[in-house]
Formats: C-alpha cells, structure tokens, sequence
C-alpha cells in the first residue's frame, strides 16, 4: 500500500502502514486529533465533515469525538472503531478516486508537521509504572544486594509496579526543573536538603489504555489485547539519591514524581502487529491468569536508542541502544496483573513498562546503570565529555522504530532538558 496524497519518504517514522494518533494545534488555535503521514498531519475534525468516517458503526459522533483536545473519547470506544479509522485512512490516502478525495481541499485536511504544537494525547487519570526487564531489574539488585539477592523473591512471579503521578506526566519538548528533596550522602551523618545530585533519564515505552473494565471485574490476558490503545516513548525521570533515602517501605515518590516525558504519537497496536515476536522465556511458568492459552507472541521488535546533548556541547551522543523485545513480563502481563484485583483501568490511563535493559553495557537504559551507580565516568563519543548523571541543560532524547520491508514504523521522539533546581 502506498500513500498518494502526499509524498512520504521511505526513511520516514510515519508511513501509511503506521498512522499514529496525537492531539495538536496550529497557531494558538485549538487543539484537536490528528493523524501523522510523512511530514504532515491529517485534521480528523476536518476529514469528520467530510463524511470520511460516516459509515462506521460506533463512531456516529466522529467530528465531536475528533474535535477533541485529547483522545480519551476515541480510546473508549474500543478495536473494531479503532480498526476501522484505520482503514478509512489508509484507503483515503491511497486511493486516488476515493469520493472523499474528490472533495477534500488539501490546505483544509492537512497541514505540515513543521508548523504545529504537540499536546499530551489523553486526560491521564492514572499513571502506573512497571519494573517488568528483567537485566534492569538485576543491574540495580547486584548494585544494592549484592549478586546473590539481585532479584527480590516475588519478581519472576508477578509483574512488579507502583503508582505513579499522572499530574506530572509532560510532552515532548517539555523542560523540567532538577527537584528538590531529602538525600542521605553520607549514612554515618542526617539527611540533607537541596537539589539531587544524582538524576538520571530511564529509557522506557507506554501504553495508553482503551476501553478498560468495570470496578471488581478483572481482565483476562485476551480482553486485556483488546484493551491496549496504542504505545509511546516515555521517559521516567528518576532522582537516584532522593529515592534511594525515601523508597523504603513504600516505593518510589519525590524521587519520581517531579516529571516524566512521553512522546506525542500514539503508535497503534495494528501498525505493530507485523512486528511481534517471543518475549523472553519464564521461568518458573507464571501462574495460569498470567500465562493463558494464547498462541501470539507477547513480545515486539522495537529498536530503541538514547541519546544525550549534553550543555558543554551542540552534538547529540549515543548513550544506548536496546529493544523492547528484551522485556521479561509482556505488555498484556503488565495489564492483567494491573486489574487482577478488580481495580479498574479507565480510557487514557498510562502505563509504563519500567527501564529496557538488554543483556550487553551498551544496551543499559540508565545511567545508574551506564555508570554503575557513578562508579565509572560514560565517554560521550569523540566529544571527551564525561558523565555519570546527567547535568544541569542536559537534552535526552529517546527515539524508537520497528523496522519492516521498505519501511519504517517510528514513534517520533521523546526529548526533555533539565533546567537547574528552583532555589527554596
């Protein structure tokens, strides 16, 4: 299939066969869903009047569900809505003599990726945060149990998880401030307050949750598929010293809460189907809700890089290079798990999959682990800067892509600089 309303180029992370969503503005006006071809973005508002999405059933709103500065309505109405969007743009975009072609004027339903501003895609209610790779997971357990205990009791069991905050969830391009909060630098003398020291990017994926389930009714493996909207780059800014002095007993809080970055274009689960695969053997066999019956792999091929700008410097660097195939508990897992209580996931909920770590030092997704937990300086290219966590106007970006036959599946990118702490 090929797109002939506008050029795509075959490097391009938006080809025909993706089509992610996002909500975006133009010129200060107001924000609304739109889909990603090439360099441009489709207005669905626009293409809704037209009659475009007319003959879908469930969809009789579409110009008030796509007029919307967010998506959580369209994400509600489930997979075969989801699904057949889909194909209406795909066959409007190939097919010269489609009726709506006829009559669509391209400056009114399309407008270059360049000149828009990129907003959140959904409301999100909740946010909850997984530790589901299993070398991430070991890399932080050997640094702080040694390599005997590295993984806790419960971790091959269960997809580990805790709940995050959503009020700081942030866009693409957004700038955070390094947080303030209580560290122990020295565990001989009190804690001392002030900026952390020690603040570290986590190179991560997200997947925005769909239709959900009712309060008291958990999901199965296959309701929890059909439940998954489509996935993001994240990245969960992590204050390494401020979580380590507070963590205990309750997980993670200030050291997480100041900000997490997510890029802006919800990849579907359709554009990633070609591209499952086998995720990592369990072992011991999960239990029968979390292991189910189903014959489809639960992993996907998804290369991952990050890299860092740091403020000495005008060049991006490499820092790693990973996968999310590597991911011990898959993305259904995460979701199953998350609702096997009866806890009940609502429309644009976002959950994160935890770092992803791959089994050699250049594929760690942290610093914490790059460095060893600041043991070891990391050697920024040619450049002979060094780093062991990231500094004041610091730029990481995470990018991401699957790679098929003559085409890309890209997630845009996921960019974020860390401004020097507000002073208290």
């Amino acid at each position: 299939m090929e797109c002939t309303f506008v050029s795509v180029s075959p490097l391009s992370d938006f080809p025909i066969q993706n089509l992610p969503f996002g909500v975006y503005s133009v010129n200060g006006e107001s924000a609304r869903v739109g889909v990603a071809i090439g360099d441009h973005v489709l207005d669905l508002p626009a293409l809704s009047e037209l009659g475009l999405f007319a003959q879908i059933d469930g969809l009789e709103n579409s110009h008030s569900v796509f007029s919307k500065p967010y998506l959580n309505d369209f994400m509600a109405l489930g997979r075969p809505v989801w699904r057949a969007v889909r194909k209406q743009l795909q066959e409007f975009l190939s097919n010269d003599s489609h009726p709506v072609r006829q009559q669509a004027d391209k400056s009114l339903v399309c407008v270059e990726l360049s000149k828009v501003a990129m907003h959140l895609p959904a409301k999100i209610g909740d946010y909850t945060d997984f530790y589901a790779s299993r070398e991430h997971a070991t890399n932080v357990g050997v640094m702080f149990r040694g390599k005997d205990n590295a993984l806790m009791p419960n971790w091959t069991h269960l997809p580990v998880g805790y709940h995050g905050r959503a009020s700081s969830v942030v866009v693409s391009g957004t700038p955070l401030h390094r947080p303030n909060g209580q560290r122990r630098p020295d565990a001989s003398k009190p804690p001392v307050f002030g900026p952390s020291v020690r603040l570290d990017y986590e190179l991560e994926m997200a997947f925005f949750v769909g239709p959900g389930n009712a309060l008291g009714e958990p999901m199965s493996l296959e309701q929890a598929e059909d439940c998954i909207f489509g996935v993001v780059l994240m990245n969960d800014w992590s204050a390494r010293d401020i979580q380590a002095w507070e963590y205990v007993p309750l997980g993670p809080f200030l050291g997480k809460s100041f900000g997490t970055t997510v890029s802006p274009w919800v990849v579907t689960m359709d554009a990633l189907e070609p591209f499952r695969v086998a995720q990592p053997p369990q072992d011991p066999q999960p239990l029968p809700y979390l292991a189910g019956s189903s014959a489809t792999p639960g992993g996907y091929d998804i290369s991952l890089e990050v890299h860092i700008k740091p403020h000495e410097d005008t060049e991006y660097h490499l820092l790693t290079k990973s996968n999310l195939k590597y991911m011990y508990w898959a993305l259904r897992q995460q979701l199953t798990h998350h609702s096997i209580s009866g806890c009940n996931m609502r429309p644009g909920d976002l959950c994160g999959t935890g770092t992803i770590s791959g089994p050699t030092e250049d594929s760690f997704g942290s610093m914490l682990e790059l460095s060893w937990s600041g043991q070891k300086d990391v050697v920024l290219g040619a450049s002979g800067v060094t780093r062991k966590f990231i500094d004041d106007n610091d730029v990481i970006r995470i990018t991401g892509h699957c790679q098929g036959n003559g085409f890309r599946i890209g997630f845009g990118e996921c960019v974020g600089q860390i401004l020097p702490a507000k002073h208290i």
